[in-house]
């Protein structure tokens, strides 16, 4: 029988923090239910706990962090094949004949494409089978990306690019709603930080890989760029058929059997993420997750109306236009700062932009949840470190190395500025309006954030053909615009958290009765009414003093 105590919940993954909580004392102990679980209103201890989140971690984070690793490779790597194979003219520009703004109105249509359907999409997923739907988003994304390898002119290259956003949208805010189906919203931004590192570890690899691809060029009569497409894609529509037997559906409740009808009897059946106790466990932590409310058309107007979701969405625009600049033109940037580096060495110093940001999520993302009260304070940090970045790559004109580690800096601080925004949205309206808030608000936040990601691959940059022009004040405008956005993502950040302050964020008396909020408080919802902190190092400090 599990011991059962009332204390802060701990957020360890693969096995690390547990001891954080030893020795706190037990409160309000009571003889457990039946089936070995706790009485009403309380909890199985940390320890118990933590072992059930590492079975779950160890199941949804590696499928994650390499189906986002391909999609992510896939659908930037157009931004390196612009300096591919330059030196022997077979670079995407050269190739296909391309003018800058070609190539900016064909990065801009992806997100437009992605902003119209990620909603949808996501809403789709929350009413379907998410793991079907992951694994269809997978598929559609991999079997666009091979076409790229037989694009001949500007029109195919903006076609397959608006198809693109149009079958990878609700990807990236479909892996935030699948989490909180096992998670509780305090412990999601580490979880989106791990996964999300499989981003910045493709955009390394691309910038690492593409050296190899380069030296493809010519093999089998095509150019470098399009091997890169092709091989890219062909592994990505592997992966999507591994997903269909490894990804888990939604738990079920303790007792029930898993119903197999409609396309899921052509589906191959999954194990269940847990069995037996450890699944007893999860249900009385997160029994939110097993009795979900079904969504009406009011429920999602609800969610719409939400003033809430407004700053989230500003936060968001800033932050991933950044990125997404950053992403597409950051080879550009590098060729026009060092401009003896041979397109090898470009995409060599590429690399390490993506490896800095990184670093930063491993480090940021826990401490926010930890502190997750607190998250518009590590975000804004986190925008800051970019600011300053921006301005030495934009002023330092006389030193190319110093402008070059000013967009190491951006690469760090945009690290954890995603996931704490996605993490901080699921954990707002999961408590304010239900599923159907997770999975409207996410892709909202997300979809129209990247309106930022329109602005910056259309109107900035080489979309800016008077400020693209050669020189030591070359897109100096641009990296001006940056700074405005993000300005205006920290100002969302602190508007939220005032008006949160002022408002607060209760359950939605007009979604929820009574009853069904007074069931939302599951165990975990009740730890979260204290945050995390330092753990065993807070204690330790205030032993000594």
């Amino acid at each position: 029988m599990a011991q059962r105590q009332s204390s802060p919940a701990g957020d360890a993954v693969f096995g690390k923090d547990v001891e954080d909580y030893a020795g706190e004392p037990s409160q309000g102990r009571s003889d457990a239910g039946d089936n070995g679980a706790p009485a009403q209103n309380e909890d199985y201890d940390v320890e118990t706990v933590e072992r059930v989140y590492r079975k779950i971690d160890w199941r949804i984070i590696p499928p994650f962090w390499i189906l986002y690793f391909l999609c992510s490779a896939i659908r930037s790597n157009i931004g390196i094949a612009q300096t591919m194979n330059r030196e022997q003219g077979h670079d995407l520009m050269t190739t296909l004949g391309l003018t800058p703004r070609d190539t900016s109105l064909a990065l801009a249509l992806f997100y437009v494409a992605y902003v119209v359907f990620d909603c949808p999409s996501n809403l789709l997923m929350s009413k379907l089978s998410p793991r079907l739907w992951m694994s269809r988003i997978v598929f559609a994304t991999s079997l666009v990306g091979c076409c790229f390898a037989a694009v001949q002119d500007a029109w195919s290259l903006m076609l397959l690019r608006f198809l693109l956003g149009v079958v990878v949208a609700g990807m990236w805010p479909g892996m935030a709603y699948y989490l909180t189906l096992f998670y509780p919203p305090s412990r999601t931004a580490k979880r989106i930080g791990y996964y999300f590192t499989a981003s910045q570890v493709s955009a390394s690899v691309v910038g690492l890989v593409s050296a190899g691809f380069q030296l493809m060029d010519g093999l089998g009569g095509l150019v470098g760029f399009r091997w890169m497409f092709l091989i890219y894609g062909l592994v990505g529509i592997v992966l999507s058929f591994i997903l269909l037997w490894w990804l888990p559906e939604r738990p079920l409740a303790p007792g029930q059997e898993r119903q197999r009808t409609g396309i899921m009897k052509y589906l191959p059946p999954v194990p269940e993420t847990l069995t037996g106790h450890d699944a007893v466990v999860h249900y009385q932590d997160l029994k939110r997750v097993y009795h979900p409310r079904p969504w009406t058309m009011r429920d999602l107007g609800l969610t719409l109306l939400d003033w809430r979701l407004w700053p989230l969405t500003m936060m968001y625009f800033g932050v991933v236009g950044v990125g997404i600049g950053t992403q597409m033109y950051g080879s550009i940037i590098i060729a026009a700062i060092q401009p003896q580096a041979s397109s090898i060495e470009v995409s060599l110093l590429f690399a390490p932009i993506w490896i800095m940001d990184l670093i930063a999520i491993l480090l940021v993302t826990p401490l926010s949840d930890r502190f997750h009260r607190s998250r518009a304070y590590f975000f804004s940090g986190a925008v800051c470190i970019q600011i300053a970045g921006l301005l030495t790559t934009t002023f330092a004109t006389s030193n190319g190395w110093a402008r070059y580690g000013g967009l190491l800096m951006v690469g760090f601080g945009l690290g954890p500025t995603v996931p704490i925004c996605m993490a901080w949205s699921s954990e707002i309206f999961q408590r304010r309006h239900g599923e159907v808030g997770v999975a409207a608000a996410t892709a909202l936040v997300s979809g129209l954030g990247n309106l930022g990601s329109v602005m910056t691959t259309y109107a900035l940059y080489t979309g800016w053909p008077e400020d693209a022009a050669a020189g030591p004040h070359q897109f100096r405008n641009s990296n001006l615009v940056m700074i405005g956005i993000l300005c205006i993502s920290i100002l969302s950040a602190f508007t939220m958290k005032v008006l949160l302050r002022i408002f607060g964020n209760p359950p939605s008396t007009k979604l929820y009765d009574a009853q069904s909020i007074s069931e939302a408080e599951d165990g975990a919802a009740r730890r979260e009414a204290q945050e995390r902190g330092l753990g065993k190092l807070a204690n330790l400090w205030h032993r000594r003093n």
